[in-house]
């Protein structure tokens, strides 16, 4: 046979067994494939959502989510989570830069979960946006709007006054810009702006300048703005601070207050220590005269910002006083629920004068911790120290009113501490008060209040305590020159001295060695006069006592005594 025709038949005797072995080859492959197509129908998957934490892909094949956990924080706390269809979105606000892991449960169909499982755990990691603006610095163009950017688009934007609570709004969709409301030359407002809208706001201030070659300051809090001790301030120059100042910081009033630090090339700020300025002070900043200060005002050629600092409130004062023993009441601190205020005066018992605000923390601790609490007065309730109170004393009490109960123990106050007794506050008298709360330096001599009847026979009665201690028959003023009916707290105290005035017949009169005297009120006082007889009116105007009983009266009648007529 020729050699071509044994070949064909050799050929045609092994194909037989070619299309039997590629099958068997093939199949297995095609089942792998057929297998992995099949898990791959019936696998969730999860990635970082575009506005919310996470978005969920069910798997073709059907499935549901049955469970979703958020981990976030260093401290890896669990995050209240939600599940919006297929979006995992947080139950509250989260702050940007918030490192956050979404773990979700997915229970697959039973068609499949014979063969690979009946639940998948799928997990993503991420950090929540942090949007950044492009620039806090902006130049101001007369006509044209203040316009921010962010270098990425952002989906709540706001702005508002520095310090004020700024809230961010949500936009109709993502931006890049925003247009600023302010219509000042130059200035500096807080941007809040948030990348999703369930972030917490990012805060920070931008500041703007008009165009020119002299440079501008723009100072937070702005200048004529009450302040209190502790209160920063922040200076914006629209050029670096090494230009403007150079290596010379501005001076502040009251010096030693605080310190200056540089916060960026263009800002610095001035850090209150201690007390601060103190309670009631003038704060006063200085720049070079080639500087424009936005509010300030002009000292010789120099811009000056001033700021006056709160005084604190007359409940505060009277809190420390009755602290410090120089009321008749004590003040109790708490931290109960809000009561109501009443006054004494409308009380027939010895009830309490009650009063609450917004702070809970007593004047005590450090100086700040006192100051703040000025601020702030402390919730508590003021009770009468003495359980026999004068119903007259009781009814000059009011917690939050400046009577003459005040002013004696702010002059009781300020007599026991070196202070020149004035009977009113001021930094001063602030800044010993705070150090005589924080010390716990009390009052050691008690408390007199000093009752004058001119009904005939004129008498007078000492209260000291809670007990009468001295009293006995007085003169008062004849009635063209009568003692005034009134309560007046002493506010010169001298054992001897010499009274010169006019008699109502228009002679003069000039009475040396005069004993045991303690003015009240103009000329009027208390004190030992040689009478024949005592309990009917012959002074003019002062509440005169034999020698013996005005040496009684007086060690109990020091500057801030109460001095109480009754007709």
């Amino acid at each position: 046979m020729p050699a071509g025709s044994t070949r064909k038949n050799v050929r045609a005797q092994r194909s037989p067994l070619r299309y039997l072995v590629v099958p068997l080859v093939v199949l297995p492959f095609l089942a792998v494939a057929g297998l992995l197509a099949v898990v791959a129908l019936s696998s969730a998957k999860i990635q970082v959502g575009r506005t919310s934490l996470a978005q969920i892909a069910l798997p073709t094949g059907g499935g549901q989510v049955s469970r979703v956990v958020a981990i976030g924080g260093r401290e890896r706390q669990v995050v209240p989570v939600k599940l919006v269809g297929a979006q995992v979105l947080p139950v509250g606000r989260l702050p940007s830069g918030y490192p956050i892991t979404i773990q979700a449960t997915i229970r697959r169909p039973s068609w499949i979960s014979w063969l690979i499982g009946s639940e998948q755990q799928v997990q993503v990691n991420e950090t929540t946006p942090t949007p950044h603006l492009v620039s806090t610095f902006l130049t101001s163009g007369r006509g044209r709007p203040l316009t921010v950017q962010f270098s990425a688009p952002v989906a709540a934007v706001g702005s508002g006054a520095v310090g004020t609570r700024v809230t961010a709004q949500p936009l109709a969709g993502p931006t890049t810009t925003y247009q600023l409301s302010e219509r000042a030359s130059a200035g500096t407002a807080d941007v809040a702006v948030a990348v999703r809208s369930w972030e917490i706001p990012t805060v920070t201030p931008v500041s703007w300048f008009p165009a020119g070659a002299n440079a501008t300051a723009v100072a937070n809090p702005a200048p004529g703005t009450t302040i209190a001790p502790d209160t920063k301030l922040t200076l914006t120059f629209s050029k670096p601070v090494s230009t403007v100042l150079g290596n010379h910081l501005p001076p502040v009033a009251p010096s030693g207050s605080g310190s200056w630090r540089q916060l960026n090339a263009h800002s610095i700020q001035f850090d209150p220590q201690g007390y601060g300025y103190g309670l009631g002070a003038n704060v006063s900043v200085s720049l070079p005269s080639d500087v424009s200060l936005i509010g300030g005002k002009t000292h010789g050629s120099d811009p000056v910002g001033q700021w006056p600092v709160t005084l604190g409130s007359t409940l505060a004062l009277q809190e420390v006083l009755a602290e410090l023993g120089y009321l008749p009441l004590n003040f109790t601190p708490s931290s109960s629920a809000t009561t109501t205020t009443t006054s004494s005066a409308q009380a027939t018992t010895q009830t309490a004068a009650t009063t609450t605000t917004t702070a809970a923390s007593p004047i005590a601790g450090t100086p700040a911790a006192a100051e703040a609490a000025i601020i702030n007065p402390p919730q508590g309730t003021f009770s009468w120290r003495y359980p026999n109170t004068p119903a007259q004393l009781q009814g000059l009490w009011s917690p939050t009113g400046w009577t003459e109960l005040t002013r004696g123990a702010l002059l009781a106050f300020q007599n026991a501490n070196g202070l020149t007794p004035t009977g009113m506050i001021n930094p001063t008298v602030w800044r010993a008060l705070i150090n005589a709360a924080v010390a716990d330096r009390q009052n050691t001599f008690g408390y007199t209040f000093v009752m004058v009847s001119k009904t005939l026979p004129e008498t007078i009665r000492v209260w000291h305590n809670g007990k009468i201690v001295v009293q006995g028959l007085a003169n008062t003023g004849i009635p063209q020159s009568p003692t005034p009916v009134g309560t007046f707290a002493v506010y010169e105290h001298i054992p001897v001295g010499t009274m010169s005035g006019t008699n109502p017949n228009g002679t003069t009169y000039h009475d040396t060695g005069i004993p045991w005297i303690s003015y009240f009120n103009g000329g009027d006082a208390l004190h030992g006069y040689i009478r024949p007889s005592y309990g009917f009116p012959q002074s003019l105007g002062c509440v005169e006592m034999p020698y013996s009983e005005a040496g009684q009266v007086y060690p109990y009648t020091p500057i801030g005594t109460l001095v109480h007529i009754t007709a």
